[in-house]
């Protein structure tokens, strides 16, 4: 066993009499030592259940034989950084969780981990890990939030987002914006639309490194508990059989995860997190694959904020089993890759069908015949940028119009609440990416304000940053080169042209490359924004968003 470094032998005498000193017994050292790792917190909805979660674990953990010992995990809630200076270390955050898991578990010689996160940067950050050290692993989420109500109708965070517009345009009262901030968010767990804790936690699920359930059995209920006693004691098969991260996370697994994310139109942080993870696996994934899969993957789930269903409807419907079942009938996926649970995806979903066909189509009745994100190229986004195409409105997957610059989330936000917007406009946001934001904000302010004001059917908005995956609307991002790199965007001026064809998978500025070359001279680039701590050495590290944001 690996924790034998930490426990056998004389020369380990001074290390057993720490562990003597915490209350362990000789019995407990004599076991597999598996680490788990909790990133519960009382500042993040998704995270502040997960001591009950980890308990859970725990106990599976020991009935199947091994020793758990936990140790924590931080974690950021976007929806409470939003809108200023905290988003700047979301991202960011991703890494620090990574290397910190790295340093816990190898340091101290565990066997195998479970992994426990709920929302964001934190579940790509412990797959990340997992990948790194290449122990057995087993993830294990929070689960997701259930919707609000509101009227009678469901609500989530995101409405609660855009009614802060319709507050600000005199379209809903004060005292009812009141109401649905009280009721948007009833309890917790990961906000229960297809956003991005939801969509990673539903893709740990795809890629094998979650159990059955993980991405969609809602946080406040007994079948959540119940599965963390599951995934800790199905650690303790992976450790007996020696199965490790690396033999689940393939390439093929990768591509079934790609795969169902366009089938429901996960997050476009997706895109962001994938690269990401796969990177710690020694896997290289091209922007262009994303695309490749999503001109060939019907889209059958529709949930907010494409459509008007959540998470818990998809797991009444028969969850990510389900959908995958039905994806696999027109072989989009690769079924004999081995998962956490012993079995093959195959096996896994063998038993799964359709419980409510109004939630997950079937391939006959797909929403669209393509999938819901897309990957645009052009003389704006040499090396890519990435739009949710399902939650963009038809008359806008076309789109010709004056370019408005801004170099900060401030400034554009500001300018949407001043009414300096008009209909038809190209609202630029730059300098907000890995580099020159630092930490590529999501920026779901200034989209829920537009949509807010209904005028996601008129305006588009395109940065070097990135949306949140609770945004809708013409909404493009993660444009590399970013500006800070002296990308293209970085080039625009007020009133240029911007040509948006989504359909043809484009993005450009209506302008010669001679005249694109002279602006490029005569570029300057500017002061960092943040010049010291955390932050700046991020900067300074990050790599593209069109290589996952990783660090170099």
């Amino acid at each position: 066993m690996i924790s034998d470094r930490v426990k056998k032998g004389v020369m380990r005498a001074p290390h057993r009499s720490l562990f003597y000193a915490m209350g362990y017994t000789k019995e407990e050292l004599d076991r597999p030592l598996i680490g788990i790792v909790n990133s519960q917190n009382e500042i993040i909805p998704g995270h502040f259940h997960l001591d009950t979660i980890a308990e859970a674990v725990k106990m599976g953990v020991a009935m199947a034989g091994g020793t758990p010992m936990e140790f924590p995990a931080i974690g950021v809630c976007d929806g409470i950084v939003m809108g200023h200076i905290g988003m700047k270390y979301s991202l960011a955050t991703r890494e620090l969780i990574a290397d910190s898991i790295e340093a816990v578990a190898v340091a101290h010689g565990f066997d195998g981990l479970v992994l426990i996160p709920n929302c964001d940067k934190i579940v790509p950050a412990m797959l990340m890990a997992a990948a790194r050290i290449n122990i057995p692993a087993v993830v294990v989420s929070g689960g997701p939030m259930y919707a609000g109500r509101y009227k009678g109708q469901d609500i989530d965070l995101n409405t609660c987002f855009e009614k802060v517009s319709a507050f600000k345009s005199g379209k809903i009262t004060a005292e009812e914006l009141e109401e649905v901030e009280h009721l948007a968010c009833p309890g917790c767990g990961s906000c229960s639309g297809i956003f991005t804790a939801n969509s990673m936690n539903c893709l740990t699920e795809v890629l094998g490194m979650g159990l059955p359930g993980n991405g969609t059995i809602p946080a406040n209920s007994g079948a959540r508990i119940a599965l963390a006693k599951k995934a800790g004691m199905q650690v303790m098969e992976m450790v007996r059989r020696d199965i490790k991260p690396r033999d689940i996370m393939t390439k093929e697994a990768f591509i079934n995860a790609i795969t169902v994310d366009m089938g429901m139109a996960g997050s476009t942080n997706t895109v962001l997190h994938l690269p990401a993870i796969a990177n710690e696996a020694g896997i290289k994934l091209e922007l262009d694959l994303f695309d490749e899969i999503s001109r060939k993957t019907p889209y059958l789930a529709k949930l907010s904020p494409s459509g008007y269903h959540h998470v818990q409807d998809l797991h009444e419907a028969g969850g990510i089993p389900a959908l995958m079942k039905e994806l696999s009938r027109k072989g989009l996926l690769h079924l004999d890759l081995i998962t956490v649970t012993g079995k093959t995806v195959g096996e896994n979903i063998a038993n799964a069908k359709i419980l409510n066909t109004e939630v997950i189509h079937p391939l006959e009745n797909p929403y669209r015949e393509t999938g819901g994100l897309a990957i645009l190229r052009g003389n704006l986004a040499p090396d890519g940028a990435v739009v949710k195409e399902a939650a963009v409105a038809p008359e806008m997957l076309y789109h010709e119009g004056p370019a408005k610059v801004f170099d900060s989330e401030e400034e554009v936000t500001e300018a949407i609440y001043s009414g300096k917007v008009q209909k038809g406009d190209v609202l630029v946001i730059r300098y907000e990416g890995p580099k020159g934001g630092p930490g590529m904000r999501e920026m779901l302010s200034p989209t829920s304000s537009i949509a807010g004001m209904g005028l996601d059917k008129d305006v588009a908005l395109i940065t070097d940053g990135r949306f949140s995956g609770a945004t809708r609307g013409a909404s493009i991002g993660h444009i590399s080169p970013e500006a800070m790199e002296g990308g293209p965007i970085a080039l625009i001026q007020n009133g240029d042209i911007i040509r948006i064809d989504i359909r043809n998978r484009r993005l450009d500025v209506l302008l010669s490359d001679e005249e694109l070359a002279k602006r490029k001279a005569n570029w300057q680039k500017p002061e960092p924004k943040v010049k010291s701590g955390y932050l700046s050495r991020y900067a300074r590290f990050v790599t593209s968003a069109s290589t996952g944001a990783v660090l170099k």
